[in-house]
């Protein structure tokens, strides 16, 4: 009965075709490749034009890369990419290996960029060093959530966040996160032995956030979508398989129409709406969508009940 109701829909619906499917994939694809590209590009400059020369260290991967890059002077991709390598190997055993492998691509890409092209194409900003660490956090928090459009992350604080989720559902990973970002804040002010180090670097990362939730619909731990169509078993079944989400399906009626329908449910991270649009938008270009913001989200993949 499901499949008759899909094959009248694509009948109905010609970008719900196999060869329309397929080249809407094919852009998809493009589309993520550039904002992962454009991404990294964004997020190189403001780590390597603005926020080494302030010599702070913002938190996640890339805070100890600066921090290692000033003692060392290693290129602060690299180092950033060698020390998410430890923390790819515990993904890949602990969590999803699709989210590994993408995570491992944006990581390999934005370090490569940041390296090869912005450190001998780009000058560095050598002024003031609170508008170093204020337009460092803006140009950061762009490159970073056009990488999250993408459905990948940049690793670091991301990857030890979900290991604490799959470890210990009911610690706070936002507390964690933080506590994480406090103590390497604290560091970089022996390392750089600067107190101001770690109070504009408290700037930055506050400005990064804050351009991420702007930037990305979803300003705190997710969204709950809403989603009025009639083709809910296609649609859970790529949330569940692309976003490894689950959703529930609940019966419906049309107050207009008078008809039957179906209601579909779903918790996403800020990260992942954009891949549920693009999942919508291929199975069931007519759906009726309702997104909302969420403080908190409880429940499996998310934060147990306390």
């Amino acid at each position: 009965m499901q499949n008759n109701r899909i094959e009248k829909r694509r009948t109905f619906f010609p970008s719900l075709r196999p060869k329309d499917c397929q080249n809407q994939a094919f852009l998809d694809r493009i589309k993520n490749t550039v904002l992962i590209l454009a991404g990294s590009v964004v997020y190189g400059i403001g780590t390597q034009c603005f926020i080494s020369y302030a010599q702070i260290a913002p938190g996640g991967a890339s805070g100890i890369a600066l921090m290692v890059n000033f003692v060392t002077g290693i290129p602060i991709g690299i180092l950033t990419f060698l020390i998410n390598i430890p923390l790819l190997v515990l993904a890949w055993f602990y969590l999803s290996k699709s989210f590994t492998i993408k995570t491992a691509l944006a990581c390999a890409v934005s370090s490569g960029i940041m390296d090869f092209v912005i450190a001998p194409l780009f000058p560095i900003y050598q002024g003031d060093r609170l508008l170093s660490s204020l337009f460092g956090g803006v140009l950061v928090g762009i490159g970073m959530a056009l990488i999250f459009l993408a459905g990948c992350t940049t690793g670091g604080s991301d990857i030890i966040g979900y290991l604490l989720q799959k470890k210990k559902p009911h610690l706070s990973i936002g507390h964690a996160l933080l506590i994480i970002d406090g103590f390497l804040l604290a560091a970089s002010i022996f390392v750089f032995r600067n107190i101001e180090s770690g109070l504009f670097g408290l700037i930055s990362l506050f400005v990064q956030t804050q351009v991420i939730d702007r930037i990305i619909y979803g300003a705190d731990v997710g969204n709950m979508v809403t989603i009025i169509t009639s083709s809910p078993e296609e649609i859970s079944r790529q949330i569940i398989t692309t976003l490894e989400r689950s959703a529930t399906v609940l019966p419906g009626y049309g107050a207009y129409s008078k008809c039957s329908t179906d209601v579909l449910l779903c918790a996403v991270r800020k990260n992942q709406f954009s891949t549920l649009k693009q999942i919508i938008h291929r199975v069931d270009p007519a759906a009726f969508v309702l997104v909302t913001e969420t403080s908190e989200v409880y429940g499996e993949g998310f934060k147990t009940i306390s």
